[in-house]
């Protein structure tokens, strides 16, 4: 690498720019998913919440199945990397070349608050900063970046990566075990009428609840997050960054209450392409307010 060449790539790094390899999260998992935390949830930790390496590492062979096949077609590689041993609380892509990378700690894993259908979600939330369209974080040069932005990459997470995962899935049975509010149902069937999708969009949105009682947690939020409580702010201009713990459960609640069909692709140049929108004439699965501005 030529010396110049070199010190332009550090001084993009020191002031958290883009370069054409840049990461959607920090290497290290100092931010991704969440925002930067110290919290380390080594293997002798206890939680209750279900997870083995086991079923870690099913979760993850599973939707690596799904989407190796999917991205090589594009001429790309998917980088499954996992790491149960590593206790950090959060997970990151990068692109490095042809090499889709998603990292995934066992520490996020074992957190008490994390389902693995949570676990699931958060795969599917890094897959979707390599694949969820726009909108996508900004660049040094004002342009678009690679990667979907945060908001955008939990939408897409749900209403396209987390429905593959789970569409082959005897889901019915599986929500009878669910303690589903009796609000999230109804809406799910206000939008769907099959059994198996309405069962579908219910797992759907506890996936995205446990996911915003991580969020909550790390925040030191005590209020409960709530499907009927929904964050009441509106942004000026979209949010690159982490929403707030309610305005992420909403953005889960909304994917999974999208009906367009999860094999509907979404599109670099079209917001508007493979999703529900507003523009559309939608009125539930859209994107909330709190951080996208149509």
């Amino acid at each position: 690498m030529k010396k110049g060449f070199l010190l332009f790539t550090l001084a993009l790094g020191m002031f958290g720019l883009s370069t054409p390899n840049a990461k959607a999260c920090d290497m290290h998992g100092n931010s991704g998913i969440v925002e930067e935390n110290d919290l380390w949830l080594g293997v002798d930790y206890k939680s209750d919440n279900g997870m083995t390496e086991e079923i870690f590492n099913e979760i993850l062979d599973d939707i690596e199945a799904i989407y190796a096949p999917i991205i090589s077609n594009m001429g790309k590689r998917l980088d499954m990397r996992r790491d149960w041993e590593d206790g950090t609380v959060n997970a990151y892509a990068q692109q490095i070349g042809n090499s889709w990378r998603v990292m995934m700690f066992g520490g996020l894993a074992r957190h008490e608050t994390v389902t693995p259908d949570a676990f699931a979600l958060v795969a599917c939330h890094e897959l979707g900063h390599h694949l969820g369209g726009l909108p996508k974080n900004r660049n040094w040069w004002g342009g678009n970046s690679w990667a979907s932005n945060e908001g955008q990459s939990d939408y897409f997470g749900t209403m396209k990566c987390f429905r593959m995962y789970i569409e082959d899935q005897d889901n019915e049975r599986l929500v009878k075990n669910m303690d589903v509010p009796a609000y999230a149902t109804q809406r799910c069937m206000d939008n769907f009428s099959h059994p198996a999708d309405i069962a579908m969009c219910e797992r759907s949105a506890m996936a995205g609840l446990s996911l915003g009682n991580l969020f909550g947690a790390l925040r030191d939020i005590d209020e409960p997050l709530r499907f009927d409580t929904p964050d009441p702010n509106v942004v000026g201009r979209t949010n690159n960054g982490h929403p707030a713990p309610q305005c992420r459960v909403d953005t889960y609640f909304q994917a999974a209450l999208c009906s367009v069909d999860h094999y509907d692709d979404v599109s670099d140049s079209d917001v508007n392409q493979g999703v529900c929108s507003t523009e559309l004439g939608f009125v539930d699965g859209v994107r909330p307010l709190c951080w996208f501005a149509p």
